[in-house]
């Protein structure tokens, strides 16, 4: 399995068509409610939203799509909207795995799957399993995750690995911790996409984001699909990505072959 590397440490390829684009898919509760609807029907619609927006992904040459399903943050709602969610999530998993299986797409749900039933933790396991050599596409889910767990728990498995390095912490670098990190197996998201007119990245994917450029809609998530992610790629063209450099430094500089956005 790949591993990519860092746009601290190397300046990454860029194209008109984000590689990797992540999405904090938010006002599915608030879409319900604006119709007089059960919070449920606003999940549920959510649902069919991510069906269209991984459709369109795949159509348009993304590579790695990332979305946020349920932070580490969520079990503080009220419990009979998460016992829902959790069974939102197995029932979606059975519907539309083998399609996904189908259609070459590789499923991977990342966060701390430990505080999920054996059930869903089995249906995650060979979901997982069964899509792990696709690579036309990669659905990457973030469940239970919280971008401060993922640093520890990264952190952890590091210093497990190399014991020497906690006696000699000066010696550690950033290739000694990203493999360890949910996302080492995709390149650091070019693009995210927060819906629901909230400005903020709650917890989600910080040490990846680095370098990312951000798109906010006030547009509720059930809502979204290929127009609306199309119209946030315009946007993502619109930015000058320097990573440290000047405008003047890009403007010396071959421009990458373009892909164009389709419509």
């Amino acid at each position: 399995m790949a591993l990519f590397t860092s746009s601290t440490l190397e300046i990454p390829e860029t194209t008109c068509i984000p590689k990797h684009i992540a999405i904090v898919m938010d006002g599915n509760g608030r879409w319900a409610k604006s119709r007089l609807l059960p919070r449920v029907a606003g999940h549920k619609r959510g649902v069919d939203a991510l069906r269209r927006t991984v459709q369109a992904c795949v159509e348009m040459g993304v590579e790695h799509l990332t979305v946020f399903a349920f932070s580490s943050e969520n079990w503080r709602r009220p419990q009979d909207e998460v016992s829902l969610l959790m069974r939102l999530f197995i029932r979606v998993l059975r519907k539309d795995l083998h399609e996904m299986h189908k259609e070459g797409i590789r499923l991977k749900i990342i966060g701390d799957l430990s505080r999920f039933d054996a059930e869903l933790q089995n249906a995650i396991q060979y979901a997982q399993t069964l899509t792990a050599q696709n690579t036309r596409f990669c659905l990457n889910v973030a469940a239970n995750y919280g971008g401060r767990w993922d640093i520890l728990q990264a952190t952890r498995a590091m210093l497990s690995a190399n014991p020497a390095l906690a006696a000699n912490p000066e010696n550690i670098v950033e290739t000694d911790l990203t493999p360890h990190l949910c996302l080492s197996c995709s390149p650091e998201p070019d693009l995210f996409i927060r819906t629901g007119g909230e400005q903020r990245i709650s917890n989600f994917l910080l040490w990846q984001l680095a370098y990312t450029e951000f798109y906010f809609t006030d547009k509720y998530w059930p809502d979204f699909g290929k127009e609306m992610l199309t119209e946030a790629i315009q946007s993502y063209n619109n930015r000058e990505r320097r990573f440290g450099r000047t405008s003047e430094q890009l403007a010396t500089q071959q421009p990458t072959p373009a892909r164009a956005v389709a419509k």
